[in-house]
């Protein structure tokens, strides 16, 4: 009796460590583990290191390894990369750190706000929610096919491409853009 029990016991567990481990999203080719901060995850991604630099050039990094929560649109390398050609080395300069705090901060929404959440706030807007960013700015989240899309105050458009990157202190939303504040 004993031997089936443990037996069992050692099912569920390697289910349970199975099923976890199916779960825990993979970004940049490396696992985002729910436990770690945005930064601690975003430092791991091969497809977010504009991002992190930005980030550290700006000095966000303390504010976004803090308690939270914070919902973050992160803009993928190649989103960045469609950006035109300069503006990335021009924001990175230590003259600009004022723009570039602001561009960055218009890809944060206070609170952690997941894909279903974001989703039912666009159904209850009559196919629009307006997300007001750590900016000031506004964003205005809409559905695509299933995706969430959203759109800057400056008429761009990203789509979320990896939603629910969980995080100790928030959520990051993968995204094919680089939005922009008025």
């Amino acid at each position: 009796m004993k031997t089936n029990f443990c037996k069992a016991l050692c099912a569920v567990v390697l289910l349970t460590a199975a099923a976890m481990a199916a779960k825990t999203p993979v970004v940049g080719g490396h696992k985002m583990y729910a436990n770690k901060n945005i930064v601690e995850n975003a430092v791991n991604s091969a497809d977010h290191t504009t991002l992190v630099a930005a980030v550290k050039a700006a000095g966000l990094v303390e504010t976004l390894e803090g308690p939270g929560p914070f919902t973050v649109f992160a803009p993928t390398n190649e989103a960045f990369a469609k950006l035109p050609a300069g503006t990335v080395d021009t924001l990175l300069k230590p003259e600009n750190k004022a723009t570039l705090i602001k561009v960055l901060t218009y890809h944060v929404v206070a609170g952690k706000w997941s894909a279903a959440d974001l989703k039912r706030q666009i159904k209850a807007g009559h196919g629009r929610a307006e997300l007001k960013t750590v900016s000031g700015g506004t964003l205005t989240a809409s559905l695509m096919r299933g995706h969430i899309m959203l759109k800057d105050e400056k008429g761009g458009s990203a789509m979320v491409t990896i939603p629910n990157v969980f995080q100790s202190n928030g959520v990051i939303h993968v995204v094919n853009a680089v939005l922009l504040p008025n």
